[in-house]
């Protein structure tokens, strides 16, 4: 079906690969820094200091090592607890399975996630992300005097440590990270429901309060460079039955739980837990679960080298009991797929880019389509308006518009039209003169700011009231005056469901005020179950369609055919 709405034509086609010639350029981030009351400290800090506390440490335990009350203690809890159960089943194959697994699948996490962070490179502590109110960022402060978007703000990670290292290329980091998110989850369910079945739990679950004080024990042995005698093959240490419980059971399912509260679908349904645990409240649990992953890994995999090599590999690799060599080949070929995973995975994703969306939307677009149909609420009211609402987006930058800004917009006309019995247009008069709604709500960018405010507009399902869409119309094409970054017509694409919620609206007024230019005037769409980029701003028609495969690249809007995004993302 050829397009109905002119401004169809304007849409831009777009390439299946990133072309880095069209790409945003390289910006370089700057060493982390954690705010610590009102002064800033940078993080290489940590290196010192992490070394002089650990030769304090090794000194202090060899001290307290020579005291008689030390020795008694270490001999009665040696460093195991020894009312907890044995296993006797050793590391079966579904257990060394699944532990390669998990490593494999937390390396795309990771990288992914740090490469999601770096596009708002920002934490807060609170639901507003005012600039300098933020505890931990990697980017310099936000400059006055100018106009700074989100998308400005963005750093570039490289290439061997993000995926796919490209500033800004967070659409394709979001497919890696929700989909291998989704092996991981399963994974992990499938290894709860084992070690519960079997005797495994026994190595990892604390049965007895005897853990504490044998993990006390345990860290002196350790501090002290005088390791205790390693059980692993029948009972791990109690240090180590605390951390891998706190990894399995408590850093896991709070990662999980963290990052789905980021969504605006969810989020804005779970009413008080939604508000305490807000958008950036998570991202800053979010992210102190991976420094809790990322250090798990890095003494685990040190310990595995410093304790005994053979031993530890022979386990989880050959699943024997013993001091042969029969755990390093298949150890090193374990290795070998991991570091040929890392080196392939932002090559790959450069060069067979639609394929990766195409991917994603395969394994977790089922997913996104079930979080639609969560119904979002509106639970906020004045006092949590935000003092500071980040801009974003290409400005229209057209004469057309020029005057209808010279003009306030007097002669702006809203056109509404495809497959509908009664096409109309409508000026910005007409539309405040139609029913009005008023909702205080949480704005959610896939960069992670988020914002709160007052938006005040006609009901969208009065729109449809008025022009009725046939049986036919599917989908709702919302054209903006704007063109994209990349050159076309900016476009979005929704299904008829959400035009016909409660909370969606056209927003002509924002906190009480016309909406200003920077936020879309003279009209913005929001639609409260979905990212801030479906919610096109100075919308210049609307297009009732029945497929938009025909429109751009085929994708379902512009961040959609030019950054990969997913079409439904309320997620």
């Amino acid at each position: 079906m050829p397009p109905y709405d002119p401004l169809a034509a304007k849409l831009s086609e777009a390439d299946d690969r990133v072309l880095l010639s069209h790409w945003l350029p390289p910006q370089a981030g700057i060493v982390p820094l954690l705010r610590i009351g009102n002064r800033w400290f940078s993080t290489l800090w940590a290196v010192p200091i992490g070394f002089a506390a650990l030769i304090l440490a090794i000194a202090a335990a060899q001290s307290l090592r020579d005291l008689p009350e030390v020795q008694q203690f270490l001999l009665h809890h040696p460093g195991i607890a020894q009312a907890a159960p044995a296993v006797k089943s050793g590391f079966p194959w579904w257990l060394r399975l699944q532990h390669f697994l998990n490593m494999l699948f937390m390396m795309f996490i990771i990288r992914a996630g740090i490469q999601i962070l770096a596009d708002h490179p920002r934490l807060y502590w609170q639901r507003d992300c005012t600039p300098g109110a933020d505890w931990f960022r990697f980017q310099k402060p936000v400059p006055t005097g100018r106009v700074w978007t989100a998308k400005d703000d963005s750093v570039t990670i490289p290439a061997w440590l993000g995926i796919p290292g490209l500033r800004h290329s967070i659409g394709l980091a979001r497919w890696w990270h929700f989909s291998v998110n989704m092996l991981w989850t399963f994974n992990g369910v499938a290894f709860y429901a084992l070690i519960f079945s079997t005797d495994q739990w026994h190595r990892i679950v604390p049965t007895t309060w005897e853990v504490f004080p044998s993990a006390v024990s345990t860290a002196i042995q350790y501090a002290s460079l005088n390791f205790p005698v390693d059980q692993g093959w029948t009972r791990y240490n109690a240090l180590q039955q605390i951390f891998y419980f706190v990894t399995v059971f408590v850093a896991a399912p709070l990662s999980i739980a963290t990052g789905l509260l980021q969504s605006p679908a969810i989020s804005n349904r779970l009413g008080w837990t939604g508000r305490v645990l807000n958008r950036q409240v998570a991202r800053s649990i979010h992210f102190l679960s991976f420094l809790w992953f990322v250090m798990f890994i890095l003494a685990h995999g040190i310990m595995v080298f410093v304790t005994s090599l053979r031993e530890n590999t022979n386990h989880m690799f050959a699943g024997v009991e013993n001091a042969s060599w029969s755990g390093i080949l298949p150890f090193l070929l374990a290795m070998g797929v991991v570091i040929a995973a890392w080196a392939a995975a932002s090559p790959l994703t450069l060069r067979h880019a639609r394929a990766v969306q195409h991917t994603g939307k395969f394994m977790v677009g089922w997913f996104k389509g079930l979080a639609e149909w969560w119904d979002p609420r509106s639970q906020l009211n004045e006092a949590d308006i935000s003092p500071y609402f980040w801009p974003n987006g290409t400005m229209p930058a057209s004469p057309e518009f020029d005057a209808l800004v010279a003009g306030d917009f007097v002669d702006y006309r809203l056109r509404v039209d495809g497959l509908v019995e009664q096409p109309l247009e409508f000026s910005l008069a007409d539309l405040r003169a139609m029913p009005r709604q008023e909702q205080i709500t949480t704005h959610f960018c896939i960069q992670g700011w988020s914002g709160v405010a007052k938006w005040g507009g006609v009901p969208m399902s009065h729109i449809l009231d008025l022009v009725k869409p046939t049986d036919a119309a599917r989908y709702a094409v919302f054209y903006s005056l704007a063109d994209g970054g990349e050159g076309g017509r900016y476009y979005d694409v929704h299904e008829m469901r959400n035009m016909r919620h409660a909370l969606t609206i056209l927003a002509y007024e924002m906190n009480g005020k016309a909406v200003g230019v920077l936020h879309g005037a003279p009209l913005r769409l929001r639609c409260e179950n979905e990212l801030g980029f479906k919610m096109v701003k100075w919308i210049a028609a609307i297009e009732f369609v029945n497929d938009f495969a025909h429109l751009g690249a085929g994708q379902g809007g512009y961040n959609e055919d030019h950054e990969f995004y997913g079409y439904r993302m309320p997620i």
